[in-house]
């Protein structure tokens, strides 16, 4: 799971369109590559092999401004992969 540093006020909540799977990111981009089934790409190509495409599969899907907000998103997100378990938290 991708978590973002306490205390962030800025991020952005993606959804994977080809895994389904919503995370927080600190980068802002209207796309991203997938941290869970995209791969990043190795730019260091030789001269007979073409250049690697990234594929950008997450889209921002909100906004998120707050420290408030962003702690929210946070912790729905961990409810979601742990299946509602909530004992971890403190």
């Amino acid at each position: 799971m991708y978590y973002v540093p306490d205390g962030t006020t800025q991020c952005g909540y993606y959804e994977c369109e080809d895994c389904e799977t919503g995370f927080l990111d600190l980068r802002i981009a209207p796309r991203l590559v997938c941290p869970y089934c995209g791969e990043e790409v190795d730019m260091e190509v030789g001269p007979d092999e073409e250049m690697p495409v990234a594929h950008e599969g997450a889209k921002l899907i909100k906004m998120l401004e707050g420290a408030e907000e962003v702690e929210k998103y946070d912790i729905l997100l961990s409810l979601a992969i742990t299946g509602g378990d909530f004992n971890w938290i403190d």
